[in-house]
């Protein structure tokens, strides 16, 4: 696992927590990804597609720059 996927997924994760407070599961339904798949991206183990990026930017009501901000 790389150190930049491991630090987009806590930042994911960070901002998850902060604006949503959704559980994986319910923010994974509202971002339109499957929760395991969302889990990976957390834990630092998916590569993400830049459509998915956008997704979860949309999901979290944040612009795509913020969830590089780490």
């Amino acid at each position: 696992t790389s150190i930049f996927l491991n630090k987009f997924g806590n930042r994911v994760r960070q901002l998850r927590q902060e604006r949503t407070q959704l559980s994986q599961m319910d923010f994974a339904s509202k971002a339109g990804m499957d929760r395991t798949y969302l889990g990976g991206i957390e834990r630092g183990e998916r590569n993400v597609a830049l459509k998915n990026i956008e997704r979860i930017a949309r999901a979290l009501g944040v612009e795509v720059i913020e969830l590089f901000k780490f």
